[in-house]
């Protein structure tokens, strides 16, 4: 009952903000809450199930939204004949080159020699990279550099982006976890924050990807949401909404605001029910025992390694996924949006007050401080003008109004330190 009340409690407060605010932004703000909830379950699934602290979030979320651009893009005209072939050939060849490397660490034998030949090697095969790629993307870049200037998408549905985003993320992980996953948690939390930045960069300033800081804009639409002008331009559903004495047009955007809570919730709900059963099954209290003394589980004859890797893999593909949705949500690929603030450290606030270890407290986490993170924009001013209302125009009036930006942050930190006072484990803790 403690649970079901919890979850009553947050759903009133959307309720709340549709009856004072709108329930257009009600909805836009609870679907944006129920994505940080499925990014919340990827974080709990790799520090509440194996506690792994990963600090790099927001690379995930951002190699999502380029599986969304990849796929579901527009494609570029001229693209394929500027150099997109050659782009392919100088990724394929850099990836033999390191597999190759790989090789030779392994068969050669330990010495001097072995270290000299594979630098050799690696230096030999990054000019040729270099050789490759260079000119290819000068080309990609020229060609109508105003409008594309990339290698452009596929033109699918969204949908089939979606798993592309989290297979994404999956492999990068698989990357990371290879370099990162044998460091000590300090140390592994310092690398993970510093790969994902370094993704972040390469799409920021790697124009022939996605456009970078240009932004790749009309990205469609996931099956089967509708754009709000063709609702508007279909006479039955116009005929329906003004029967019922409804505005076509506020009506047709809270439809699909609606529709993409309905497909986010499916996902949501496909996501905790897979995640239970995993949890409660011999491996998840086998992840479980090597989270709670890895020693004592390697003696038991654990690959504890392995499941390591493992467990992150899982957990940044779920991200992943979710920066997926987001981009196809948004419409756009803007990699400047993507930051540490909103896509590393929110969610860990979300996981640390539901309760790491539980999904259901992930997901009220992901709910509840997805809601306050976005409220808090519009009642920080109107709070601040009730505080200051009666206050005389001066130096101080003017200067509380203007703290009002930095509300949010002082709430999602005062609330953070409320629940870990008295709720350490967080509102729903692990069994």
């Amino acid at each position: 009952m403690r649970n079901l009340s919890l979850f009553a409690g947050v759903a009133m407060l959307f309720v709340l903000t549709g009856v004072f605010q709108s329930w257009n932004l009600s909805l836009n703000i609870l679907n944006l809450a129920l994505l940080s909830a499925i990014m919340a379950i990827g974080v709990n699934i790799q520090w509440g199930y194996a506690g792994l602290f990963s600090a790099g979030i927001v690379g995930s979320v951002a190699l999502g939204g380029l599986g969304v651009a990849l796929i579901s893009g527009k494609p570029a005209a001229g693209a394929w004949a500027a150099g997109t072939p050659r782009i392919a050939a100088a990724l394929a060849f850099a990836a033999v080159a390191i597999a190759l490397a790989v090789w030779m660490q392994r068969k050669l034998p330990k010495g001097t020699s072995r270290s000299l030949a594979t630098i050799l090697f690696l230096v030999v095969a990054f000019f040729i990279y270099r050789g490759l790629l260079d000119p290819a993307v000068l080309a990609v870049e020229a060609n109508n550099s105003a409008q594309a200037g990339h290698i452009g998408g596929l033109g699918l549905n969204s949908l089939w982006a979606w798993p592309v985003g989290a297979a994404l993320a999956a492999a990068a992980a698989w990357v990371i976890g290879k370099v990162a996953l044998g460091l000590r948690e300090d140390y592994l939390a310092i690398a993970t924050l510093g790969i994902g930045e370094i993704i972040i960069a390469v799409l920021r300033n790697e124009d022939w990807l996605a456009r970078g800081v240009k932004n790749l804009i009309d990205l469609p639409r996931p099956w089967p949401v509708p754009y709000e002008i063709s609702l508007q331009a279909d006479p039955d559903f116009v005929g329906r909404v003004t029967a019922a004495g409804l505005d076509p047009v506020a009506t047709s955007a809270i439809t699909v605001k609606l529709i993409y809570a309905a497909l986010f919730t499916l996902v949501l709900l496909t996501l905790v029910w897979l995640c239970e059963r995993a949890l409660n099954s011999p491996w998840g209290r086998m992840v479980r025992a090597i989270r709670d003394n890895e020693i004592a589980a390697g003696a038991m004859g654990k690959h504890v390694k392995f499941r390591h890797l493992q467990i992150f893999i899982i957990g940044s593909a779920v991200v992943g996924l979710a920066g997926a949705m987001m981009t196809s949500l948004d419409g756009q690929l803007t990699p400047t949006s993507y930051t540490p603030l909103r896509f590393t450290f929110l969610i860990w606030v979300m996981v640390i007050v539901g309760g790491s270890g539980n999904n259901w407290g992930a997901i009220l986490g992901g709910v509840l401080i997805g809601w306050l993170y976005l409220a808090v924009e519009f009642l920080g001013p109107q709070m601040m003008g009730y505080i200051t209302a009666g206050l005389p125009s001066g130096e101080l009036k003017t200067r509380l109004a203007e703290s009002a930006a930095h509300m949010r942050l002082l709430t999602l930190g005062a609330i953070m330190l409320v629940v870990l006072r008295f709720a350490p484990r967080g509102l729903i803790p692990e069994k």
